[in-house]
């Protein structure tokens, strides 16, 4: 199978090493998104796809805008392509692209579609409670996640999981759908079926703003929040003391507990290194929690030195 491998984050890693080890697979090249400047200093870095291209010396085109690039677009025509495979590339790719495959182009998408069309799959499943996630693997078309889907392969969300956890989770399974299924497609073996647009939900780019915890909400919904939004963007509140004075931390895990009474948001509970916060319904325990300009400590140590009073107030902002 003569392929060229389209992806940009670190998730997508494992398919592409995946691809370059199978036998039936011909990888001829890569193509990402143009490296970015990181850090304090800006210093430009390449993507994660384009550093494992270059372990595996595969040429790697990183076009800004794939549509209007004719020498890559050139390139890929001249290979005389029998697939291309996509997984978080970061681009639509359009109906130029889609067609220069004799098979045209397969994504490998991090949900069960048509559920979690979009974004981010991997924190809406988690912060909305989902008891499973998975991958999905699916010819494209030139919609968002639209196209028939050749395959699924699904996982549990366990009550610990986070969205770094699935993320790598899902990253293995992209790479294991491709390694079983791929070749059945290429083939002819296995038919694409037509995605029920009527199930299909949108999962939204999550942004920073996402993170504040409404404390009204229920225990339960509070700790699938704070899951989902591990790294990034991390949940926030404010702490109010009885005297008034306030700090902005960071809520870095937290688990439901028995505990009840008290408006939302008030501090039920802060001796013997333990930190229980009133829900809206029920309350949690924060575990791991970080001032801001601080570092991230478990709740225990930072009382030790940091009390808390009861009474005292955590607030959305």
């Amino acid at each position: 199978m003569r392929t060229v491998f389209f992806g940009t984050a670190e998730i997508a890693c494992p398919v592409l090493r995946t691809l370059s080890e199978m036998p039936e697979v011909n990888l001829l090249g890569v193509v990402s998104q143009p490296d970015r400047p990181k850090g304090r200093k800006l210093v430009l870095q390449p993507t994660p796809i384009k550093a494992l291209a270059e372990r595996l010396s595969l040429p790697c085109h990183q076009p800004p805008n794939l549509r209007r690039c004719e020498a890559t677009l050139g390139w890929l025509q001249a290979l005389d392509l029998d697939v291309i495979v996509v997984m978080a590339y970061g681009q639509l790719l359009a109906s130029r692209v889609l067609e220069i495959p004799r098979k045209g182009c397969v994504n490998v998408h991090t949900s069960l579609l048509p559920k979690y069309r979009g974004a981010a799959p991997i924190q809406w499943a988690i912060w909305n409670g989902d008891t499973q996630s998975g991958v999905s693997l699916m010819q494209m078309d030139e919609g968002m996640d639209t196209g028939p889907i050749i395959a699924t392969q699904s996982i549990p969300i366990e009550a610990t999981t986070t969205a770094a956890c699935l993320h790598d989770q899902l990253g293995e399974l992209g790479a294991q759908i491709m390694r079983t299924h791929l070749k059945g497609f290429v083939d002819g073996v296995l038919q694409p079926r037509s995605q029920h647009a009527s199930q299909a939900t949108h999962a939204r780019k999550i942004t920073k703003e996402d993170g504040w915890i409404d404390w009204a909400q229920s225990a339960q919904q509070i700790d699938c929040q704070v899951r989902a939004l591990d790294p990034w963007p991390g949940c926030h509140a404010d702490w109010v003391g009885s005297g008034g004075q306030s700090e902005r931390f960071k809520i870095l895990k937290v688990r439901v507990v028995a505990e009840q009474g008290g408006p939302p948001g008030s501090l039920l509970a802060s001796a013997t290194g333990h930190l229980v916060v009133a829900c809206g319904e029920g309350a949690v325990e924060i575990l791991r929690l970080q001032r801001q300009g601080g570092r991230s400590m478990e709740t225990a140590a930072f009382l030790a030195g940091h009390p808390m009073e009861p009474g005292s107030t955590f607030k959305a902002s």
